[in-house]
């Protein structure tokens, strides 16, 4: 019996032409900012101190250790530390609201695929109460992530980074970087793989049962799970195809927004060098540099973002598509594409 994430692959690419072709540039218009909010949006005990390798603090353990070194923090005014935090907050409020938008943007997107018309306000105020209740879900399960690693980091290396802070010399064994590189690696492995596995069943299996059902995360979550468990070989060599495809169109996308980013570097960096260079006073970075030199940059990466939402729209459009058709082939009742499906794709 051949497999759905196989045989979906050219219904994809030929559903993918038909929406995007001919050009549209509105709907291309309204596509790019849809796709520009996913892009923003897209989520104990531990063995470390029984590790006998791993020595407690840094420099403890004399021979095979890195030179001493330390950092030289620049002195920051008063008021430029105030711009800093400051800044910091307006960063992550911005980054929860492009989050929490983007959350919504998945309903807009599944329903302007499925509908064959892209309507950003009308469906986004359909769909404001479910998007929420995804960003929520996005929002815990990157916390609960966020606090695995970020502890076992902060186990491993936490005196270094304090050390360093207070400006003292630190000179940690190369036994125990590799040691801490590789306990964070496996880490990874084992914490990371799960995690972006069920992040990513949400956005693309569970978010579109959300939709036609009118459903919570974790009340779709039970209705997807007995489809996922009784036809775990589709979704394995979905999981497998996908993640090749993956591969290949983000080294394509990557290629084209690099040379992209690059070209807008250029006159970005020159105005940031000339108002560094100009902005510092005796050695002191004033307010006034930070704030530019900030805006400068936040100005480069939204432009970066616009850019990066036009190129991704294809790209975007062919991988939704083709894991909801994945979704329909595995259950009828989940296939929100069933009116756009190419003949013969039943």
């Amino acid at each position: 019996m051949a497999l759905a994430a196989i045989d979906r692959i050219d219904d994809a690419v030929d559903m993918t032409r038909s929406f995007l072709l001919p050009f549209d540039g509105g709907r291309w218009l309204r596509l790019a900012v849809v796709t520009f909010f996913l892009l923003g949006g897209s989520g104990g005990g531990s063995v470390f101190s029984t590790t006998g390798n791993v020595p407690a603090s840094a420099g403890s353990v004399p021979g095979d250790s890195l030179p001493a070194f330390s950092v030289e923090l620049p002195e920051l005014t008063a008021t430029a530390i105030a711009v800093v935090l400051g800044l910091l907050a307006v960063l992550v409020l911005f980054g929860l609201v492009v989050a929490a938008i983007g959350a919504i943007m998945e309903f807009v997107f599944v329903e302007s695929l499925s509908a064959d018309d892209v309507a950003v306000r009308a469906y986004f105020g359909r769909y404001l109460g479910r998007g929420l209740r995804l960003f929520a879900f996005r929002l815990v399960l990157g916390a609960v992530a966020f606090a695995i690693f970020g502890g076992a980091f902060l186990l491993l290396f936490g005196d270094v980074i304090a050390a360093l802070f207070a400006g003292e010399a630190v000179s940690p064994s190369i036994a125990r970087i590799v040691a801490g590189v590789l306990l964070l690696f496996l880490l990874g492995l084992v914490v990371g793989i799960p995690v972006a596995l069920l992040n990513g069943f949400t956005t693309e299996f569970v978010v579109p049962i959300m939709l036609r059902e009118d459903r919570g995360v974790l009340s779709a979550w039970r209705r997807f799970w007995p489809t996922l468990t009784e036809q775990w070989t589709e979704y394995g060599a979905y999981v497998l195809v996908a993640f090749g495809l993956h591969i290949v169109t983000g080294i394509a996308g990557s290629i084209v927004l690099g040379i992209v980013a690059v070209a807008l570097l250029v006159p970005f960096g020159i105005v940031a060098v000339l108002v560094g260079l100009g902005a510092l006073q005796g050695g002191v970075i004033t307010a006034t540099a930070v704030a530019v030199l900030a805006a400068l940059l936040l100005a480069y990466l939204l432009v970066v973002f616009v850019a990066a939402a036009v190129i991704y729209v294809p790209i975007r459009v062919f991988h939704r598509q083709f894991a909801l058709l994945v979704l329909g082939d595995t259950n009828a009742e989940f296939d929100v594409l069933a009116d756009r499906r190419p003949s013969g794709a039943d």
